[in-house]
């Protein structure tokens, strides 16, 4: 019998960061078994004592935390010293090292990364464009995008756009029917913002096709998960990519977030050179 590794994660925030880092760990490791435990807003030690009470009564209970205040930190990890519980926290040490590093005391304040400075109106703005300029809308307001993505059907364009704009990236998605698809004022001046071409496996779109018409309970529409005509479709796709000298990523076997690293990438590079 498995055994079941009971997972605590406890933040003084919103505990977003502590899942994320989760997420990736969990990912190297396969064949396990762990239910989480999710405590967000965690500012006192009662708040503390009572979790890794709950915690000792546990088997396998393993701690893993993210607090900037120093004193509530320390308390967590003597208190789960004592209790003899792992406990790892992912922050405290690298909050040190750039301390010593930058030579400036950190202020410790919960929930920093949500300031309401320039930094956060912007990511906001981002997202307010980028969910105005979806599946093609607003085309004549494209030249205010700093990313452009183009792709043939269930190319991942809406859920990687969302990802850039929480990034900070107001980001304009095409559908790309054929070369009308493609804006005049594009078309016109190609190297008008950083245009991104998505693309992906025939075979592939197949199942992502067939996949959103049962969803959607479509069954007339058959030339839309026909294969030969995806293949045309994808390498019509290709080589308007190649004419206008877009660069192309194939989210075949890419996550939303891997995508959307290449495309910041990509993104750099055309900063550096406009």
């Amino acid at each position: 019998m498995k055994n079941i590794y009971q997972i605590y994660l406890i933040s003084d925030s919103t505990g977003e960061t502590l899942d994320r880092i989760f997420t990736a760990i969990k990912a190297q490791f396969k064949n396990i078994e762990y239910k989480i435990h999710t405590y967000s807003f965690t500012r006192t030690e009662n708040q503390i004592f009572r979790i890794l009470s709950d915690a000792e009564k546990e088997d396998n209970s393993i701690i893993l935390y993210s607090i900037v205040d120093s004193n509530l930190a320390k308390y967590l990890a003597n208190i789960s010293s004592e209790k003899k519980i792992p406990c790892f926290g992912i922050l405290g040490d690298l909050i040190l090292s750039f301390s010593k590093l930058l030579n400036q005391k950190a202020s410790h304040e919960p929930s920093g990364q949500y300031a309401l400075n320039d930094e956060y109106y912007k990511r906001i703005e981002a997202i307010q464009f980028t969910m105005n300029h979806d599946d093609g809308n607003l085309i004549n307001d494209i030249k205010k995008s700093d990313i452009i993505l183009l792709g043939v059907s269930r190319t991942s364009k809406t859920p990687t756009a969302i990802y850039l704009a929480n990034k900070g990236f107001k980001t304009s998605n095409i559908p790309l029917v054929n070369q009308n698809s493609i804006p005049k004022i594009l078309k016109d001046n190609p190297k008008l913002s950083c245009v991104v071409g998505l693309s992906t496996e025939p075979e592939r779109l197949v199942d992502l096709r067939k996949n959103r018409m049962n969803s959607l309970k479509e069954t007339e529409n058959k030339s839309y998960t026909d294969l030969d005509k995806i293949k045309k479709e994808v390498d019509e796709a290709k080589n308007t990519f190649r004419k206008y000298m877009w660069p192309v990523i194939d989210v075949t076997r890419k996550s939303v977030e891997e995508t959307a690293a290449s495309v910041i990438k990509i993104y750099e590079i055309y900063k550096q050179n406009v």
